[in-house]
């Protein structure tokens, strides 16, 4: 039996590409590190952004990022036995408040965490 194409499987056998994903990353000694997160499950996952200004919204400015293909972010961090990709997640954390700032009550519907 021949595979359905997309359009017609409303659910295809395969992922379809998202194209070029803005990627978190931490520098380090050896050049750039893929920044990795939790799923509310306790699942580690990589994250990436269709925009940059999806990612600054979501983790804030002044974050280092890199252009990568999700087929090379997978294969990044396959030997890290991390097999799941997020693309665009919506943080529920507050915000880290500064010493002597009063603390900001958590949004109830929690979506990922760093970790």
């Amino acid at each position: 039996m021949a595979e359905p194409l997309y359009g017609e499987d409303p659910e295809p056998s395969e992922p379809a590409p998202v194209g070029l994903l803005y990627v978190p990353v931490r520098p380090g000694p050896s050049g750039c590190t893929i920044r990795l997160f939790r799923t509310p499950l306790g699942r580690r996952t990589a994250v990436g952004f269709t925009s940059e200004h999806r990612l600054t919204a979501t983790l804030g400015g002044h974050r280092s990022w890199i252009r990568l293909a999700e087929p090379a972010l997978r294969a990044l961090t396959a030997p890290l036995a991390v097999t799941t990709v997020t693309v665009d997640p919506q943080f529920t954390a507050p915000a880290v408040a500064p010493p002597g700032a009063t603390p900001v009550a958590p949004v109830p519907a929690p979506a990922l965490r760093a970790g």
